[in-house]
């Protein structure tokens, strides 16, 4: 299988797939700068942004298995040609929906779908089989890295398109834009997924799934991963408007996405970087850690553009600095000849735990005026995630038939 299907080189695989996690990811970072625009033109309350925010990650992550599946047996390259026209389509039906219900069902699932065919899972995938485990987590850590570098890219690029353009405008343009995934996608079609041979495989997806259910590293990598998915999308989601809320102007909303951008750059390249050299359990739980202690002194002290900018680096440096740890992971113990449908399930536990940070943020705010509570509730998990990450054990499961890593 990897002789098969190792034929290209590093730097094709590092650069498409940093490009295309660039520009899904970038999109998708910005999209709390919609949230006031959008209710107060359409007269919705936040829960009904934030609803459709939620049922995205939902989707994304629901959708993620499948992907992960049809990846791992037809290859990254059609699952990313069908994600990039999905995205299109969400994006413009985001910016024409008349009603919630269609805002939810193309802001929602279809944009949720697109995700799911167009960033980590199904590039992950790609670089488990095209690249050696000698240099698979710093991989991960570049592709997690170019993701970043689109939320510092396309945030302030999504700013002044909705300043200038309008939001319904803006969004149209980000549809055609999120095309240009279709020709980077070439530069990822696997020669050994082509033809009508089928890819040989020692277990079937039952068999590799009912293993990693069996497994506990699985299941505590698992749960810390659905923390990571409720701090990041509700911080994403709804700091603009808490900014706002608080008589900041929506420019310091702005630059701060764009610094949590630019800081995770950085820091996801680390913690791939340093997953080569020391255990990444480790990695993982002192992010977690750090990310309670950084919102704890966010809260505590008094809210500023400086004291907003310097919490924007510190927890960008954080921020999907678990991503390439946690994928590396689940390759180190179970191989990669189903990396991607692996991922895709450890990433839906992720999603579940945005589809919560982000709906919560929105429920809690319409019903008490304040996103206290669910600012306590992040530091609180936090700290759980970072207590189940250290017991992970991260050599590879013993099979009674080997299997290639």
């Amino acid at each position: 299988m990897h002789d098969a299907t190792r034929k290209l080189s590093m730097a094709q695989v590092l650069i498409c797939g940093a490009a295309i996690v660039t520009l899904s990811m970038g999109i998708r970072h910005g999209f709390g700068l919609w949230l006031q625009p959008i209710t107060q033109d359409m007269g919705w309350t936040r829960q009904t942004f934030a609803l459709a925010m939620a049922v995205q990650n939902l989707s994304w992550g629901l959708f993620g298995i499948f992907g992960g599946m049809l990846a791992d047996r037809l290859g990254a390259f059609r699952v990313l040609i069908g994600g990039a026209a999905l995205y299109a389509m969400g994006l413009a039906g985001m910016a024409l929906s008349p009603t919630p219900l269609l805002f939810s069902l193309t802001t929602g699932v279809l944009i949720g779908a697109a995700q799911a065919g167009t960033t980590y899972a199904i590039i992950y995938g790609v670089l488990g089989r095209q690249i050696p485990a000698d240099k698979r987590s710093w991989a991960m850590g570049v592709a997690a890295a170019a993701g970043s570098f689109g939320q510092f890219l396309m945030v302030p690029l999504e700013g002044q398109l909705i300043l200038r353009l309008g939001w319904q405008e803006a969004l149209l343009v980000l549809s055609a834009m999120v095309i240009l995934i279709v020709p980077l996608a070439f530069g990822l079609r696997e020669p050994g997924f082509r033809g009508s041979a089928p890819i040989k495989r020692t277990q079937s997806v039952g068999e590799a799934f009912a293993e990693a259910l069996r497994y506990r590293s699985f299941l505590l990598l698992t749960a810390g991963y659905f923390v990571c998915g409720f701090q990041v999308v509700f911080i994403g989601v709804h700091m603009p408007s808490y900014l706002r809320d608080q008589g900041l102007t929506p420019q310091v909303a702005s630059y701060a996405l764009a610094l949590i951008g630019l800081f995770n750059v950085f820091g996801t390249y680390i913690a791939g970087s340093l997953g080569q050299r020391i255990p990444k359990r480790h990695i993982l739980a002192f992010i977690y850690f750090a990310r309670a202690v950084a919102i704890t002194i966010f809260l505590l002290v008094p809210l500023s553009p400086l004291s907003v900018y310097v919490f924007s680096a510190v927890i960008g440096a954080l921020w999907l600095s678990t991503v390439p740890p946690t994928n590396a992971t689940v390759a180190q113990i179970f191989g990669v000849q189903h990396l991607s449908m692996l991922s895709g399930f450890v990433f839906f536990s992720h999603q579940i735990g945005s589809f919560l940070g982000v709906w919560l943020g929105g429920y809690l705010y319409d019903r008490t005026g304040s996103y206290d509570i669910v600012w306590y509730l992040a530091i609180v998990l936090g700290i759980l995630a970072g207590l189940v990450n250290l017991p992970v054990r991260e050599g590879a499961i013993v099979r009674a038939t080997p299997q290639a890593a």
